[in-house]
């Protein structure tokens, strides 16, 4: 029998189906469509999502300030490539690795930052975060007809 692991639970596999088959089997059409008239298109909210998750994990101060000074530059201006996408995939899927192993070192999350905020309060904040984008996500593969095969939806019980 396996031990429940929160972390797990909440960054890689609970609640929704795992996230990286969320992102998976999408091609650079897919990932560049906008099925609505101001949407993000899904390269858009994950490249959004990955460069948030790297400022949070990797506390990459200087695109926080940049991203503060110019709001119009937390979305990418061009669409994505098959290998610009799957290169963020992969990226992104590393960074959720990043923050099983944060997570797991219970003296790393009562560390706080420059504000108070203790490092496992932010690692919460980036969970939800990353919830919100990757709904979105799934929204949009359903609006374009790219959901999940059936077989992978009774797997992840989705």
């Amino acid at each position: 029998m396996s031990t429940f692991n929160k972390w797990e639970h909440l960054i890689l596999k609970g609640e929704f189906a795992e996230r990286k088959k969320i992102l998976s089997g999408l091609t650079a059409e897919q990932v560049n469509a906008k099925p609505a008239s101001g949407m993000h298109s899904i390269y858009e909210e994950l490249w959004h999502t990955e460069r948030w998750q790297h400022i949070v994990i990797d506390n990459d101060t200087e695109l926080d300030k940049k991203w503060q000074i110019d709001p119009d530059e937390i979305f990418p201006k061009t669409p994505a490539t098959q290998e610009e996408w799957d290169s963020l995939v992969r990226d992104f899927l590393k960074g959720l690795d990043k923050m099983m192993e944060f997570a797991s070192d219970p003296e790393r999350l009562i560390e706080k930052d420059g504000q108070g905020v203790s490092a496992e309060d932010n690692i919460y904040s980036l969970i939800v975060h990353n919830t919100y984008h990757l709904a979105k996500i799934a929204a949009i593969r359903q609006m374009i007809n790219a959901w999940l095969p059936k077989e992978q939806n009774k797997k992840n019980k989705i």
